[in-house]
């Protein structure tokens, strides 16, 4: 028995047919093979076309079944995994009225601290965990106040993944899980966050029909089996945003246990069983996966928008003829703390572990007598490093305190360097697994089809690949990092 698993990233699409016995890939494939355009018509904007992720969930899918690896037909589950906080919008035809924009986009901050400011921290806080800050119900409301045509022509709002899943099915649905990360669940009444619909002026119309996460989200419709080769009718048993797919793919289910990713952006992920907020939404909780309302399962969310984008544009501006193994190869061939230099990796969008500011990235303290290439390489992964040491403490803050973080050895953990870093300037060991978002999804789709029990059953052979943990002495990374944190508070000042 095989799942399929879509994950709609930022930079491509990826896709994985799974064996549901091993509960391992057995093929893959991603389009395109470069890196997708972000459309960014003013500083602090982030677009994307929605089109473009359902073509290349065909490309990629197409691509996959020519490998001749497995049999299209016996596919049994379809599950989805997608970058978060983007706003899909369709009018009553299922058209996309315009671009989405994503997660990184930061036009609507300021009516997303004036929604906090009106609606009140207190009740913000204490009914979805967050701030409405610059998130998709805030996102929607920028399109109401410019866009009047568009926000009167809209019939539904999505998530990424909810568009990919409608061109899949035809069905349009959502969960509590997506809507959380819009700021449309109200955690205190296990529904619909009618004060933000309200506040907002937006009819209860445009929300879709609220599923569980893993349930049935509609089958494959006749057009989409024609063209893909998949069964009619199989179905779309899995949707989650990609960190909290993350987690589920890491097996971070249950309490006190934590994910890690750095890619595009840099995230980690908490699971908590206590509806945690921080006071400052410097972090934020989302309901996870598995959260239910008889068994709450918080996922508490950390993320650093210039992280893995700030690693490939060193790559383009300093080493465009390198490779990232290259890149890593030199940067470890340059003394701990990069001789002086210091680089905050912020560029990416307003960051909101630093309160929604834009700081910009910066590289501090370059001496054009003594830096070279080599050196900007590390001092990128150190400083990418220390972001997540600045979040982790925040994390800590609020009393969140893993002992062990899972991540997949993928992107920037696929170097040795940057894992060792990691380990030692959060100073807290890492476990690595091989797998991904759209690996994943599929198992995730696996256990919202029922072919597994629960998590426990789809992840029993689960083994870790590799491990690093903290040097017993590490004084000189506390060195480092306070100087980095110094040069962040002056930043930030500015």
């Amino acid at each position: 028995m095989l799942l399929l698993g879509i994950d709609i990233g930022t930079s491509s699409v990826k896709v994985s047919v799974v064996d549901a016995a091993s509960a391992k890939a057995i093929a893959s494939a991603q389009f395109p093979e470069t890196e997708a355009p972000i459309i960014s018509s003013l500083p602090g904007w982030a677009e994307q076309k929605p089109e473009n992720w359902w073509d290349y969930t065909r490309q990629a899918l197409q691509k996959l079944n020519r490998s001749g690896k497995y049999n299209p037909a016996d596919i049994s589950a379809i599950g989805i995994a997608y970058q978060m906080h983007g706003l899909v919008i369709v009018d009553k035809n299922k058209n996309v009225i315009r671009p989405s924009i994503i997660w990184c986009d930061s036009r609507a901050v300021e009516i997303g601290n004036k929604a906090l400011e009106d609606i009140g921290s207190d009740y913000a806080l204490g009914h979805f965990l967050n701030s409405p800050g610059n998130f998709t119900a805030s996102k929607f409301a920028w399109v109401k106040q410019n866009e009047p045509a568009a926000f009167e022509a809209t019939d539904k709002l999505m998530l990424p993944g909810d568009y990919i899943a409608m061109r899949l099915t035809g069905e349009i649905t959502t969960s509590p899980s997506a809507l959380s990360e819009g700021i449309f669940w109200d955690f205190k009444k296990d529904g619909l966050a009618n004060r933000v619909m309200e506040y907002y002026g937006f009819s209860e119309a445009v929300i879709p029909v609220i599923k569980p996460v893993f349930s049935v989200h509609g089958t494959v419709s006749k057009t989409v089996s024609a063209e893909l080769g998949l069964k009619e009718g199989i179905p779309v048993s899995y949707k989650a945003g990609d960190q909290p797919n993350n987690a589920l793919s890491l097996n971070v289910m249950n309490p006190g246990e934590v994910a890690a990713t750095a890619g595009t952006s840099g995230v980690i992920y908490a699971v908590s069983d206590q509806l945690i907020c921080d006071p400052l939404s410097r972090v934020n909780s989302f309901a996870h996966v598995n959260h239910t309302v008889a068994q709450k399962s918080v996922g508490i969310l950390l993320c650093i928008n210039g992280t893995g984008i700030m690693n490939r544009w060193v790559r383009d501006t300093a080493g465009s003829s390198l490779s990232y193994a290259d890149m890593n190869e030199q940067a470890a061939q340059v003394p701990l703390g990069s001789e002086g230099l210091l680089v905050l990796p912020f560029g990416n969008g307003a960051e909101r572990m630093l309160g929604n500011k834009m700081p910009g990235a910066l590289i501090s303290n370059l001496q054009l007598s003594t830096h070279t290439g080599k050196h900007l390489f590390r001092a990128v992964q150190e400083g990418i490093a220390c972001s997540f040491r600045y979040g982790l403490d925040i994390l800590r803050e609020n009393n969140l305190k893993p002992s062990v973080i899972r991540a997949g050895k993928a992107n920037m953990f696929l170097s040795p360097l940057f894992t060792e870093l990691f380990v030692n300037f959060t100073g807290v060991p890492v476990e690595l697994y091989q797998n991904d978002g759209s690996v994943g999804a599929a198992i995730g789709a696996g256990i919202g089809a029922g072919i597994y029990k629960n998590a426990q059953e789809a992840f029993s052979a689960y083994k870790p690949v590799g491990f690093a943990e903290p040097q017993k002495s590490s004084a000189a990374y506390g060195e480092i990092y306070d100087r980095w944190n110094s040069l962040l508070n002056k930043s930030l000042q500015n």
